[in-house]
C-alpha cells in the first residue's frame, strides 16, 4: 500500500455551518435549531414520556419535519464531519434538525433525548456518551413508533438500528501492519472499554497478536480519555516502562499525535524506535512529522447513511422503526511515515 494515500474530505465546511451564537448555545447544552421553527418556544413538561397539552393537541399526530440529533461532543473532527453529512441529507429531504450534545455524560444525554422527544421530532439520530450504560431513555421514541438510528458509538448488545464500521477488523489490520513492520512488543492506547468502538478495536488488536504469536503484557494496555493531555500522559507512562514497546496502536488520532510528539521530545525516533498507528484519519495526521499512519473512515458518509436510513423509515410511516439492522461501512488503513520500518511498504 503506498505511503501518503489520501481520501478527499471537506475539512473546512464545518466552520461555515454554525453561527457563533448557535455554536455558543450548543456548548451550553441548548439545542441548535438549524432553521427557525414556529411554535416550539412554549413551555414543555420534562417528565419522561409526557408532553404538555400544547404538544398533545397541536402535534400529536402530525409531522414536524424535524430530525433530532444527539452526539457525545462537538469537539471531535469525526463528529463535525458526521453532522455535515447528516445536514446534507436532512436539508435535502426538506427537514430541519436540532442538535444536542451530552459532553460524555449519560445524565445530560437523558435530558437531551427527553427534550427532543418533547419537541416532537419525527426521528432521532444518536451517538452514545462514554457514561451511557443503558438505552431506557430512548424507549419513549420507540413506544410512539418514532424511529431511532444509532451511529458509530452504539449498544451492540441491544436490538437497534446501528450504523458502524468493523472496529474489530480495523483494529486487527492496524496491529497486523505493525507486526509486518517487525514490531515484537506492541502497546495499545485506547479509551473507555465499555463503549463498542474502543472495546472492539482492542479485541481486534488482541486477536492479531494471538494469530501472530506475539506476547502481550498487562502494562501494554493504556486506557485514557481522548484528549491531548491523555496522549501526553500515555507517553510518560511508556517512557517509564522498563521494557519499552517498539510498536504502538492508538485508537484516536489526537491522542496519537500528542503521544508521538511527547515521545520524540524525549529522544524517541519514530518509527525507528517505535512505530505508531492511529485511528480516524483526522486532519492532524497529515500535519505531524512524520505523518501518522491511521485507519480512515468517513464521518461525513456515516452521517449521510444514518440520516438516509432514518428518513427512509419515517417516509414508510415508521412501521419498520422497531426492526433491527446493523449497517457496516467500509474503512481502510492509510500508511504514512509514522509506521514505516520495512522498505517494501515505502
Amino acid at each position: 500500500m503506498p505511503a501518503g494515500k489520501r481520501v478527499t474530505s471537506n475539512d473546512g465546511i464545518w466552520k461555515n455551518k454554525l453561527s457563533s451564537l448557535n455554536g455558543e448555545r450548543s456548548l451550553r447544552d441548548f439545542p441548535y435549531k438549524s432553521r427557525k421553527a414556529p411554535g416550539l418556544n412554549r413551555p414543555i413538561n420534562t417528565h419522561s414520556g409526557v408532553q404538555s397539552g400544547y404538544f398533545r393537541t397541536k402535534l400529536e399526530k402530525s409531522a414536524t419535519n424535524t430530525i433530532g440529533v444527539v452526539v457525545h461532543t462537538l469537539q471531535s473532527d469525526f463528529i463535525k464531519s458526521a453532522l455535515i453529512g447528516i445536514q446534507q441529507v436532512v436539508f435535502g429531504a426538506g427537514y430541519e434538525m436540532m442538535i444536542m450534545h451530552s459532553q460524555e455524560n449519560m445524565e445530560k444525554e437523558v435530558a437531551n433525548v427527553q427534550l427532543l422527544f418533547n419537541h416532537q421530532v419525527d426521528g432521532l439520530l444518536a451517538s452514545l456518551s462514554f457514561g451511557t450504560t443503558n438505552l431506557e431513555h430512548f424507549k419513549v421514541f420507540s413506544n410512539e413508533g418514532r424511529p431511532v438510528v444509532f451511529f458509530d458509538r452504539v449498544d451492540t448488545g441491544s436490538n437497534n438500528h446501528n450504523v458502524v464500521i468493523d472496529n474489530i477488523g480495523t483494529g486487527y489490520a492496524a496491529t497486523q501492519h505493525l507486526i509486518q513492520q517487525g514490531c515484537k512488543r506492541i502497546a495499545i492506547i485506547t479509551s473507555c472499554l465499555e463503549r463498542n468502538v474502543y472495546r472492539d478495536r482492542y479485541t481486534g488488536f488482541r486477536n492479531a497478536l494471538t494469530d501472530h504469536t506475539i506476547p502481550f503484557a498487562d502494562d501494554l494496555l493504556i486506557v485514557k480519555d481522548i484528549t491531548e493531555q491523555a496522549g501526553m500522559d500515555a507517553a510518560t507512562q511508556i517512557i517509564a516502562m522498563q521494557e519499552k514497546p517498539d510498536g504502538l496502536f492508538v485508537t484516536n488520532d489526537l491522542v496519537a499525535a500528542a503521544c508521538m510528539r511527547t515521545l520524540m521530545e524525549h529522544g524517541f525516533q519514530v518509527p525507528d524506535d517505535i512505530a505508531i498507528v492511529g485511528f480516524n484519519n483526522d486532519p492532524i495526521c497529515r500535519l505531524t512529522v512524520p505523518a501518522i499512519t491511521t485507519i480512515n473512515y468517513s464521518g461525513m458518509e456515516m452521517g449521510r447513511m444514518a440520516a438516509r436510513q432514518l428518513i427512509d423509515t419515517i417516509a414508510k410511516g415508521g412501521e419498520t422503526s422497531l426492526l433491527t439492522e446493523t449497517t457496516v461501512m467500509a474503512a481502510d488503513l492509510i500508511v504514512r511515515g509514522s509506521s514505516l520500518k520495512t522498505p517494501s511498504f515505502k
